[in-house]
């Protein structure tokens, strides 16, 4: 797929891995329209990919906001004229036992995670419809191919998006527009420390866990974003991202009931 002189909605542009993709992205000549709630981060983002002779638009959007998100094609539009790539990266984390957390903190999650996905690609669809070559590609992780304990929430979302995102590819195969689903590993961002604590959890326990976390989580976003748009010009329709995914895929598939026997003493749990 060629990128020179498309356009590229990107949530989650802010920072980690969505700003490492719009940094690949405008590599290679592709416009953006950037969204975000972190107005300061995406101001960053943008400054970075200034300079390449492509339009560049920011964007205000929370993506759990449906109103918002039914209105954000329009306003794309307007700017832009038209889109060839929705990139579904926003995405939020929830630490902790299941029976801890709240659902209120659940439902949170998926109202960014998941259902952010699914009426982003529902609102852009038809412009992308209109498009000669457009692409769909939507963020799961290497937690929506296993599912560890602590992460109930989390798993089920990226599971949810991974689903949703092979069923599309299916429905949409032999139109103009293809689907990506995308599966990190351990990508160097912010998500761990930033995850919803449940109440009740000690200090010394979200210290912990954090630590452990922040020693899982070592590929630099860099490279997270450049595997994807590589990716994206090959049409893969799934990307794994880090040595790491691509042995858990493959132990996944070879122990789909037992592999977190394996998986846990690898990671030291």
């Amino acid at each position: 797929m060629g990128l020179e002189g498309r356009t590229a909605v990107v949530t989650g542009a802010a920072s980690g891995i969505g700003r490492a993709i719009a940094v690949s992205l405008a590599r290679r000549a592709c416009n953006l329209a950037l969204a975000d709630i972190d107005e300061v981060g995406m101001a960053g983002t943008a400054e970075l990919v200034s300079g390449n002779g492509i339009n560049v638009s920011r964007h205000r959007l929370d993506v759990a906001d449906r109103v918002a998100v039914a209105a954000f094609p329009d306003i794309v539009a307007d700017e832009h004229g038209g889109v060839d790539l929705l990139i579904n990266n926003a995405g939020v984390a929830v630490g902790g036992m299941f029976e801890q957390v709240a659902d209120e903190d659940f439902e949170w999650l998926f109202e960014i995670n998941f259902w952010g996905v699914v009426r982003m690609t529902r609102a852009f669809l038809p412009l992308l419809r209109a498009s000669d070559d457009a692409r769909v590609v939507n963020l799961s992780s290497v937690y929506g191919i296993v599912a560890p304990p602590e992460q109930a929430a989390y798993a089920a979302s990226k599971f949810a998006v991974r689903g949703f995102s092979e069923a599309l590819r299916h429905e949409l195969e032999g139109s103009n527009v293809g689907v990506s689903v995308v599966h990190p590993g351990g990508i160097a961002t912010s998500i761990a420390e930033k995850a919803r604590v449940p109440a009740g959890v000690t200090e010394a326990e979200i210290a912990q866990r954090r630590e452990k976390y922040k020693k899982l989580l070592t590929l630099p976003p860099e490279i997270a974003g450049e595997t994807i748009v590589r990716g994206i010009e090959k049409r893969q329709s799934r990307i794994l991202i880090g040595s790491d995914a691509k042995a858990i895929s493959l132990i996944a598939r070879l122990l789909p009931v037992s592999y977190w026997k394996l998986l846990a003493r690898r990671m030291g749990d």
